[in-house]
């Protein structure tokens, strides 16, 4: 059975006063949550222990933004995936859009970065999308299946257990503007699609939606059969917004 998972990126923002009022906030409106749904923390790296020890929930799990596609060594500035895991992480955003125009990382470093998430026993979040110019171009979903293959080549066994991909449409991400429930619905039907020619437990792996979701129009995506929660940006920065968009999911 497929969870249902809203995760929150913080990117690269916080201080040890957000924390304290953010975590709060969530905490208190967790507290009575109904919905099955599992909520995911991921916040800048130096606040991950701070985050830690004010989270007040069972449901709360915790991730990083990025890790390293190294296990360890001479790599200054970098973090492993087994430092993660050994601080008690559990989910690790891979492939990020941010990750992939700032910083180069193509599909072999994507790839390589989620095969130390499952070694190290963690879940990855891989992340896939398409640019405004590719989607216009009429090959958006040509871009986002050659990014899962990639990505997911050498995936087999247990570890597609480990498995959670977001679709999150580059031209959506902190524009304001977002896919339509059904173009989003398309998208996630083609990944579910992909992965089964994979051999992959299709049903199984969580798919979520990432673009611009806030508490207005979350419920009318997570209604979509194929969209199993969502990861969030910006919204997931006011406690009252986050907590909204999870009691719709």
């Amino acid at each position: 059975m497929r969870r249902t998972i809203v995760a929150a990126n913080w990117k690269m923002n916080g201080s040890v006063d957000l924390v304290r009022d953010l975590v709060g906030g969530v905490n208190s409106g967790l507290a009575t949550l109904e919905n099955a749904v599992e909520v995911v923390i991921i916040p800048p790296a130096l606040f991950f222990r701070d985050v830690q020890a004010r989270v007040e929930i069972d449901r709360i799990a915790l991730g990083v933004q990025n890790v390293s596609q190294w296990q360890a060594g001479a790599y200054t500035g970098e973090l492993s995936a087994r430092m993660v895991r050994d601080l008690g992480g559990a989910y690790v955003l891979v492939g990020h859009s941010e990750r992939r125009q700032l910083f180069g990382e193509d599909d072999s470093v994507v790839a390589a970065k989620l095969a130390q998430v499952l070694a190290s026993g963690l879940t990855a979040i891989l992340c896939v999308g398409e640019t405004l110019a590719e989607r216009e171009a009429g090959a958006a979903q040509q871009v986002v299946s050659a990014q899962i293959r990639t990505a997911l080549a050498a995936v087999q066994g247990d570890s597609w257990n480990q498995i959670v991909i977001a679709y999150e449409p580059v031209w959506a991400i902190g524009t304001g503007k977002t896919a339509t429930a059904d173009d989003a619905q398309a998208m996630h039907q083609m990944m579910r699609g992909l992965l089964a020619e994979l051999d992959a437990p299709a049903e199984q792996i969580s798919l979520l939606y990432g673009g611009s979701v806030k508490p207005d129009n979350a419920a009318a995506l997570f209604a979509q059969p194929d969209i199993d929660g969502g990861l969030i940006g910006g919204a997931s920065l006011v406690a009252e917004d986050f907590v909204s968009i999870c009691q719709s999911a």
